[in-house]
């Protein structure tokens, strides 16, 4: 039986305009891990389902420590989605991925220090421990469609990089800034992780689109990076994200998932160990 496709896109800072979605529709949905970031949009794109959710709030009002991850993937597993596309504003750790560059994420280093990064913590809902593998961070199979789609449509993109998330929201310091270029890290952000995590824990295939908004603190020459310039890269540069996504959907909708999703829900099956009497 073929899985029908049914896309959950979470749109970071200067992305949650939910124009780009037709027939839309408000649904508020309150889930065992607490109230999702704002409400949840459904309708279609391209003759597509989809849900958008704003990650920080339609208002922004959310800092990254306090978005609700857990409830924000489960809501969009409550309605039946089989993807999260994601986009994220990123500051570049690398000369050749400029201001304004796309870059679809193949990994990440975790540098967050407050977040709860498992839906198995306990609670009366799953039982047991997760131990979730995380190679591949990403679904490739996504990852492939949102690369070939933008070759397609004449967009440029960096087809990998690992992004380091930090936990915000203050950006780095200098020092820090050049350790995450030594360890070889290419983007630094500050929500991919947990939401990259929990995604695949419930199954879901989840991509990430980063936009380079800045080159962080690490150059000697240049300015640093600063809430201003962030946003004004992004607003400059948004329609990059928003084309990307708009043609990407119904490619990704054409395809058969039933294996990969199959694929996914075997790996968290087997990830979680159960509690057993002595």
């Amino acid at each position: 039986m073929v899985s029908k496709v049914k896309i959950g896109i979470i749109g970071g800072s200067g992305l949650d305009d939910s124009q780009i979605i037709e027939n839309r529709t408000e649904r508020v949905v309150n889930t065992h891990f607490g109230i999702p970031s704002d409400v949840l949009i459904e309708g279609k794109i391209a003759g597509v389902d989809c849900v958008l959710l704003a990650r920080h709030g339609r208002n922004h009002s959310i800092m990254p420590s306090n978005v609700n991850y857990r409830a924000n993937i489960w809501a969009l597993k409550t309605l039946r989605c089989t993807h999260v596309i994601v986009s994220t504003a990123t500051g570049s750790l690398k000369e050749e991925i400029h201001p304004g560059d796309i870059v679809i994420p193949d990994n990440f280093i975790d540098r967050t220090t407050k977040r709860v990064q498992t839906f198995y913590d306990g609670n009366e809902l799953l039982s047991g421990v997760c131990h979730i593998p995380m190679e591949p961070a990403f679904c490739n199979r996504t990852r492939d469609v949102l690369i070939e789609t933008a070759r397609g449509i004449g967009l440029g993109v960096h087809e990998k990089g690992t992004v380091v998330t930090i936990e915000g929201p203050r950006f780095s310091s200098k020092a820090e800034s050049n350790l995450f270029r030594q360890w070889g890290a290419d983007l630094v952000n500050m929500t991919l992780v947990p939401e990259v995590v929990l995604a695949k824990e419930v199954g879901l295939c989840y991509a990430a689109i980063a936009m380079a908004t800045d080159y962080d603190c690490w150059r000697e020459v240049g300015e640093d990076v600063n809430v201003a310039d962030v946003l004004a890269t992004f607003k400059k540069n948004v329609t990059k994200v928003t084309d990307l996504i708009i043609n990407a959907i119904p490619k990704v909708a054409a395809l058969d998932w039933s294996d990969t999703i199959e694929e996914l829900g075997k790996t968290v099956n087997t990830s979680i160990m159960l509690p057993h009497s002595n």
